[in-house]
């Protein structure tokens, strides 16, 4: 990480994996129409084979979900994985609006300077309904889609327009400290596995960004992605479905309304809740590279 990264601190973060994968991240400045100032934006991009693999995260994470499976895959593929505008580590700009409108544009332009090919897409939780609009708005950056525990029927939080200060301020502050308690509870009373401690370390580092609350509250206010599902029978990829089937997040009825709504779509089931990516990571490799 270079001077961008001063306000994270790295040194509670125990595992070598991760700390590696912290070392290679990189940035680059995104000019887009959303604002005139450029965007400093995170991303990691290994091995150099086959079409590129680019790797959305869910909501409120970063890259950093995708620390098991970009070594696996980038041992075959070429592998991108992008901090999409409002989470992980990409710059939050203050006075712009951050909503699916304005990531979609962002990660459109991120493509554009960077790869500039179709891509195998891959969406994670939040990421998938990500994945769905920019395929939707952008069909000739995608070559395939990959949807893992996406949302897309379910997920999404309408009633976040109706938030209004100060109760906007405290509902994202109620989960920023949901995760620094539960981190916190485990490390004191240790019931908590080394793996498990590692993924709440990882999923609190971006949290002393700058502007971190305002770009929270302003997508959480624009209501996600919400309106997307009547839009999902227009994708026309092909696409894998990865589905966890002991998701206590998502019901695994919505893994069978992607198979029923996409036309070219097949549909594996994992053994493990709603982070493959984490969970099963050979899994999803091996599905991904097949």
């Amino acid at each position: 990480m270079n001077e961008y990264f001063s306000a994270i601190n790295l040194s509670k973060l125990k595992d070598a994996n991760t700390l590696n994968l912290c070392q290679n991240i990189q940035t680059t400045l995104i000019s887009t129409p959303i604002n005139s100032q450029t965007i400093t934006t995170t991303f990691i991009h290994q091995g150099s084979s086959g079409i590129p693999i680019l790797l959305l995260h869910g909501f409120e994470s970063s890259l950093l979900e995708f620390r098991l499976l970009i070594p696996l895959l980038a041992a075959k593929n070429e592998i991108w994985a992008v901090d999409l505008l409002g989470f992980g580590f990409t710059e939050r700009l203050k006075n712009i609006s951050y909503s699916p409108s304005t990531i979609k544009t962002h990660l459109y332009h991120f493509w554009k300077k960077q790869i500039n090919q179709p891509v195998i897409l891959v969406g994670a939780s939040m990421g998938g309904a990500t994945a769905i609009d920019f395929t939707l708005n952008y069909p000739d950056s995608v070559h395939q889609l990959v949807l893992i525990n996406s949302v897309g029927y379910s997920g999404s939080f309408p009633q976040g327009r109706f938030l209004f200060p100060p109760f906007d301020y405290w509902a994202v502050e109620y989960w920023r400290q949901r995760k620094l308690q539960a981190l916190l509870f485990g490390e004191i009373f240790g019931n908590l596995t080394a793996a498990e401690i590692t993924s709440l370390q990882c999923t609190c580092l971006h949290l002393d960004m700058p502007n971190w609350h305002e770009a929270t509250i302003s997508f959480t206010k624009s209501g996600g992605y919400s309106e997307i599902a009547p839009r999902i029978k227009e994708i026309s990829k092909p696409t894998l479905i990865l589905w966890g089937e002991k998701d206590e997040t998502f019901p695994i009825t919505d893994a069978y309304k992607f198979q029923r709504d996409i036309p070219q779509s097949r549909l594996i089931w994992l053994k493990c809740g709603h982070n493959p990516q984490l969970e099963q990571a050979e899994l999803v490799a091996d599905s991904l590279i097949e």
